[in-house]
């Protein structure tokens, strides 16, 4: 059975836009791409969002325009850096959903169609998350792996996060919630965890599915964790100064009445 794209119906959008950051993936991206031809079922778009010309990725997916109309080549032109690439997918993005996954291999792509079905239901922002009931992780630096679930499980048990994995940049979100968010992220994978404390603080509907992540098992890692945990260090403290505020909020409504 083929699977269902934009391409289908050539007069229409797509419901789903899938935006994927790319860095000299060469032929590593292949597999990826085929993965999502094999198992996400919703008609989409996917935007390979690469920096420069040069970038090695970019003549493997032309060659493979036939074998996948609905992949399209994006270039970020908003500065390089894998910020800019997911910034720059967003807006080139058609779709009323848009997930943001990576092009190691690393993210299930089993879960999307599953994440499509929550944000028709009503989620603003779907997470894939490691770190729920059912979720794993597989490989990767331990110091990463440590913090990334500290910061995870303390913001959901302590900040108020409904999701248990707000680090994970494997996110789906509705473009109703992006178009009313102003994205301030300085570097990085940042932008995850900025957008899932930010519809947590706006009380938009959240939702998450577990999952399994794995460690790249080629090509190079573009992670950074020293130059970028200020970063998220930022977005971590901000959850727990709006939740205090709120709280502070809420007693000062109560205690007038």
């Amino acid at each position: 059975m083929v699977p269902a794209t934009a391409a289908d119906d050539p007069g229409g959008a797509p419901e789903l836009s899938v935006v994927l950051p790319v860095y000299n993936e060469g032929e590593h991206v292949l597999p990826v791409l085929r993965d999502f031809a094999a198992r996400v079922r919703t008609p989409c778009e996917i935007l390979v969002v690469y920096d420069f010309d040069a970038d090695t990725t970019v003549p493997v997916v032309r060659g493979m325009a036939h074998e996948m109309p609905q992949v399209r080549l994006h270039r970020n032109t908003l500065g390089r850096g894998v910020l800019n690439a997911m910034k720059a997918g967003i807006a080139a993005s058609r779709a009323p959903y848009v997930l943001v996954s990576m092009a190691d291999g690393s993210d299930d792509l089993a879960g999307v169609d599953d994440m499509v079905e929550l944000a028709r239901g009503g989620a603003d922002v779907v997470a894939a998350s490691r770190y729920m009931r059912g979720g794993h992780q597989v490989g990767g630096p331990r110091l990463k792996r440590l913090l990334s679930r500290a910061a995870g499980l303390t913001l959901h048990w302590f900040g108020g996060l409904p999701i248990h994995d707000p680090t994970n940049n494997f996110k789906l979100y509705s473009r109703r919630f992006l178009d009313t968010v102003t994205i301030e992220s300085r570097a990085g994978f940042e932008l995850a965890i900025e957008l899932s404390v930010k519809a947590s603080l706006a009380r938009r509907p959240m939702a998450e599915i577990p999952t399994t992540w794995r460690d790249r098992t080629s090509g190079e890692s573009r992670f950074r964790l020293r130059a970028w945990l200020p970063q998220y260090l930022r977005w971590y403290t901000f959850a727990f100064r709006g939740r205090i505020a709120r709280a502070i909020g809420r007693g000062s409504i109560a205690s007038r009445r």
